[in-house]
């Protein structure tokens, strides 16, 4: 394993911050410079020494830029190894000459793609070919060569450098090349991602909805306090945060992350309706609304289950004015999201010093996405529950059909169901919610928990209308519901005892609609 010094550095990088004051380092070490294209001259504008890839080649950058390092002058010149004699003895019959450092980042496909409206070319265009190449044949030979794939690793590389007169470590040449690899599989990941169709047709890849293979790979961007418990470590990888601007408060901690998903997704949903609050507790909605104002939707979402919505997460489908800041300045808040926030409140929140205040200018929810989840040796997949069912859509299979304003209700039940776990039973008016029954083992042990919530909240069920995220396998969970106020009910239907619960309704005078989708949530 060589310990020759460092002698010729290969630069060739999309992402070029800091690039100029490294290669100014190596420089000083006595390093000559082969750079390509768009790298070359920034350096040469810098006044640095480079010898262009053409020059080192012999051969000119062709095709637009997609062939530059593909040659064997370069690839020979990385994966020769330096006490191999056939392998030193070829290099000099051929004039090869040694690169010890090989410095890239690739092209820009993952944020790319990540834009809206970017073309199926414009994506292709972004995919690197000769640096993912280099990238590998550098970190193969990591013995001899040094692979430089981040600018956050350059002060590392000049100081062991300076240190050790022009050499770097074996360690750190094998810790390099292992976050090559990492970078290069994740880059790949991304492009296949974006080839990979939700739906491939003819099936070949599974599935009509799923693909045959997924692939995971994600870098670790924050190490949490802990995870649900302070006994449990965790950390969370991926760009999530990036999609997030933190505005004031303390870290998030991993059931805070958890809980704003719930949060943001369900304020987006009950959002197309008009200005939404959600307040989520434990990944359940203790209250939820929708109003002509935001201040309005926070007061109609918090009298829903005051007590437990305190330390909740809050979503919010549109900006945070200083009405609805005053409104909820004085609750014990945990954590607030919204696409954008006033300045005026944000000097009102901001006066609790803990409470975070996320912003999320665009939505998170496309329902393209699938879900996942692990479990031991695998992951389960599924697509995003997106079955918003219309009033056209929905089956009335009573003999007296819902109001107009029952239907309404009945609506904006269903979507609150959908965020419920199950089982779920939920009270709402036209446009906010009474009584959440969410997580029991019986539907009527959910139906009676709704129930007792609203009347904890001194709320009047009196002719609401109650959801079902599932069948009523029997009357007795319906009859629980009617018996409390409700007036008309959405279920999705299809128990071998329907007609049994279609009868208790009509014996009731309630409408009843059946939607044939369920919204079970685990």
């Amino acid at each position: 394993m060589s310990e020759l010094p460092i002698r010729r550095a290969l630069l060739s990088v999309s992402d070029k911050t800091g690039l100029v004051e490294f290669a100014t380092g190596l420089c000083e070490l006595g390093v000559e410079i082969v750079s390509t294209g768009g790298t070359a001259q920034l350096l040469k504008e810098a006044g640095l020494p480079i010898v262009g890839i053409g020059e080192f080649t012999g051969f000119p950058e062709m095709l637009d830029g997609r062939v530059k390092t593909l040659h064997p002058r370069v690839h020979a010149g990385i994966l020769y190894q330096r006490e191999n004699e056939a392998h030193v003895q070829t290099t000099r019959t051929e004039g090869i000459a040694p690169i010890d450092l090989v410095v890239v980042n690739l092209y820009p496909f993952e944020s790319t793609v990540s834009q809206p409206g970017v073309t199926y070319e414009e994506a292709v265009e972004q995919i690197d070919i000769g640096g993912p190449s280099m990238t590998r044949s550098a970190a193969k030979n990591h013995a001899d060569v040094t692979v430089v794939v981040s600018p956050s690793q350059y002060d590392e590389v000049l100081n062991e450098m300076r240190s050790m007169e022009g050499r770097t470590s074996l360690a750190l040449r094998k810790r390099f090349a292992l976050e090559a690899f990492r970078r290069t599989a994740e880059y790949d990941r991304a492009i296949a991602d974006y080839f990979t169709e939700p739906a491939d047709g003819d099936g070949a890849e599974g599935t009509s909805a799923l693909p045959k293979r997924i692939s995971v790979s994600y870098t670790q961007a924050r190490e949490l306090r802990y995870g649900e418990n302070p006994h449990q470590h965790a950390v969370l990888y991926g760009d999530l945060l990036s999609r997030f601007r933190q505005l004031h408060g303390k870290e998030l901690s991993y059931n805070n992350i958890l809980d704003l998903l719930t949060a943001q997704e369900m304020a987006e949903d009950l959002g197309k309706a008009g200005p939404a609050v959600a307040i989520i507790k434990h990944s359940n909605p203790c209250g939820a609304a929708v109003g002509p104002t935001l201040d309005t939707a926070w007061m109609h979402a918090l009298a829903t289950d005051p007590a437990s919505a305190s330390g909740g997460i809050i979503g919010c489908s549109i900006e945070v004015d200083e009405a609805a800041a005053e409104a909820m300045k004085d609750h014990f808040i945990e954590v607030l999201i919204a696409p954008s926030f006033s300045p005026g409140a944000l000097e009102i929140l901001m006066a609790k010093k803990n409470r975070v205040l996320l912003e999320c200018p665009r939505p998170l929810f496309d329902g393209t996405s699938l879900q996942l989840r692990s479990v031991p040796g695998g992951i389960l997949a599924q697509t995003e529950d997106r079955s918003a069912e219309q009033a056209e859509e929905m089956r009335v299979v009573t003999q007296r059909e819902p109001t107009f304003e029952e239907m309404e209700g009945l609506q904006f039940a269903w979507r609150v169901a959908r965020f419920v776990k199950s089982n779920a039973i939920v009270f709402t008016g036209r446009d906010r919610t009474l009584g959440v029954g969410a997580g029991q083992m019986s539907r009527v042990d959910a139906a009676h928990l709704a129930v007792r919530k609203a009347k904890d909240a001194q709320l009047d069920l009196g002719s609401s209308v109650v959801a079902s995220d599932a069948f009523f396998p029997f009357a007795d969970g319906l009859i629980a519901c009617l018996e409390a106020g409700a007036s008309a009910v959405i279920q999705p239907g299809g128990s071998v005892r329907d007609k049994e619960v279609i009868t208790a309704a009509d014996d009731r005078d309630v409408a009843m609609v059946c939607t044939g989708a369920r919204h079970f949530r685990h």
